[in-house]
């Protein structure tokens, strides 16, 4: 099961090296790590997301991860409502005659094409990983001649509007 943490940190030089080599240390493997700076001057906000982890390994990390001095809180948002997003940005092999094909197979994606050259457009997509491995899936019979992928970022959702969704859903039940 993948686990997706955040960890809020101080942006200092050095902090990154030292919360990747525990992992290290630890011998845990991480899928992928996006690393932003928050509203907050002087804070970054770390996602890892860890793959085939279980829970007791996932409790190891986490109390490794409060003993470093720059980490400030980690939470993990696994099993928590949440917003998780990766952005891609695919550059793919496409003559003039196949762009409005190419076009097409975009569009239920919510993609679009950022850039247009001679014989390859870009193409940027956000969402969800499972849809942009699906994006790509279709896209790789055409030529892919470049992918890059931020991995996953995310957010908790706020508590607030959890609450009032499950309230509505709760509503939404016909009792047999």
């Amino acid at each position: 099961m993948n686990r997706v943490i955040s960890v809020i940190v101080n942006n200092k030089a050095g902090v990154l090296n030292r919360i990747t080599a525990l992992f290290l240390r630890k011998g845990f493997n991480i899928q992928n790590l996006t690393v932003g700076v928050t509203d907050t001057p002087g804070l970054s906000r770390i996602t890892i997301v860890m793959n085939d982890t279980d829970a007791s390994a996932l409790e190891q990390v986490i109390k490794q991860l409060y003993k470093q001095i720059d980490v400030l809180k980690v939470t993990d948002l696994t099993d928590q409502p949440m917003v998780a997003r990766e952005l891609a940005l695919i550059r793919v092999n496409s003559p003039v005659a196949q762009r409005a094909v190419i076009t097409t197979i975009i569009e239920p994606f919510r993609a679009s094409i950022i850039d247009v050259g001679r014989d390859s457009i870009t193409i940027q997509a956000v969402g969800r990983t499972e849809k942009i491995d699906a994006l790509i899936a279709l896209l790789r019979p055409y030529g892919i001649k470049e992918l890059a992928r931020t991995g996953l970022t995310a957010l908790a959702r706020d508590v607030a509007t959890v609450t009032e969704a499950r309230r509505v859903s709760e509503n939404n039940v016909i009792s047999i």
